[in-house]
This record gives structure tokens, C-alpha cells and sequence, in this order.
């Protein structure tokens, strides 16, 4: 998706360029130097954001489920082994705590740096994860995006989400920190209606 334009005021142009998800970069708003505008304006398009803070909140709660699954037959597999091996494997359990919180962050960052650049939850409820400039989310950024919830979340209490429902495009505070957005997917990017092949 190509799409053009230019500002007569400053003299410069503008493009968007969706070609791929194949790095931070792509699918970005670019111009002829200076700084990046914002992608994805809340009051020119706000079918972008609507719903968006509550759908948040299920995406995270699905999230939650899909990480704790393993997580707890972890546990299980653990319990199980030390009483087997007459509790010798129980040694085991101070891997369980590290081991969870470094599943938590590959999963985050794998679903975010995939194609969707959504997790399993965000998808469910039609969200994904871009840079604020319009471009997909990537590995790290993923990961970051998780640690700096939890961050802030533990250090200025739950409430602290409630930044999301005083600014038009739902952004937390770790999205300000990180750059990020969360928008709906079907809006920002529409299926197209393909021939049928039946």
C-alpha cells in the first residue's frame, strides 16, 4: 500500500509505505527529513481507537490465560517429579519462577514481532501493536513493551491505566515511554475481497 501527499505550508512530502512487516522500520510515514508525524490521528480517524481501552483489558486477561497454561503444568510436572524421585526434584522449583517470567517475555515479544504484530489476546479482540509513526511492532519492542507494563504497573499501582482514558488514542504509559499504539486491525487494515475461486 502506497499512499502520497504533501504539505504546501512546509514544502515537503510525505509517504506510507505497508509493504511488509520485516523490520521496525517498515510500513513507516517518512519525509524528506525532520520528524516522523503521528500515523494515526484520533480525531481524523477515531473508528481507530474506539473500544479500544475496554478490548485492551480481555486482550490482557486472554494473555494471561494463554501464559499461565504452561506455566502451571510446569508446576504439575514439577510436583509430580519430586515425589517420584522422593523429592530430589523438587530442587527444581527455584528454576520455575525465572523460567516463567522469561516465557511471559518471549511470548510477548514473539506474538508482537510476528506478522499480526499482536499476542493471542490482541488478536482475539481485533487489536495490534504499531510504532506511533504507523510501522509494525518487532521482537525487542514486544519484550520491552511487556517488562515496562509490568514495571509500571507494580511500581505506580493498577491505576496507573487509567492514563489510557484521558488521551485520544488510548495510550498507556508505557506506551508514551515506548512510542507505541494499539489500534483496531480491521479498520486500519480492511480485507480485501478477493475473487472467489469456487
Amino acid at each position: 500500500m502506497s499512499c502520497h501527499g504533501s504539505f504546501p505550508s512546509g514544502g515537503w512530502t510525505m509517504s506510507y509505505s505497508d509493504s511488509g512487516n520485516s523490520g521496525p522500520q517498515a510500513g513507516a510515514w517518512r519525509n524528506d527529513g525532520g520528524v516522523q508525524p503521528h500515523a494515526y490521528d484520533p480525531y481524523l480517524h477515531p473508528e481507530l481507537f474506539r473500544g479500544v481501552a475496554t478490548r485492551r483489558v480481555f486482550a490482557f486477561l486472554i494473555d494471561m490465560v494463554v501464559i499461565a497454561v504452561p506455566v502451571i503444568l510446569g508446576y504439575l510436572f514439577i510436583a509430580l517429579f519430586g515425589v517420584v524421585t522422593l523429592g530430589i526434584g523438587w530442587a527444581l522449583f527455584w528454576l520455575a519462577w525465572p523460567a516463567s517470567v522469561i516465557w511471559a517475555i518471549v511470548y510477548y515479544g514473539a506474538c508482537i514481532g510476528g506478522p499480526s504484530s499482536a499476542t493471542i489476546g490482541m488478536r482475539v479482540m481485533d487489536l495490534e501493536l504499531r510504532t506511533w509513526y504507523g510501522a509494525p511492532g518487532y521482537f525487542v519492542l514486544g519484550a520491552t513493551h511487556a517488562v515496562l507494563f509490568w514495571v509500571t504497573v507494580s511500581f505506580l499501582s493498577p491505576f496507573v491505566v487509567l492514563v489510557g482514558l484521558f488521551n485520544g488514542r488510548r495510550r498507556l504509559l508505557h506506551d508514551f515511554v515506548l512510542g507505541t499504539v494499539v489500534i483496531n486491525n480491521s479498520v486500519r487494515a480492511p480485507l480485501p475481497q478477493g475473487a472467489r475461486t469456487y
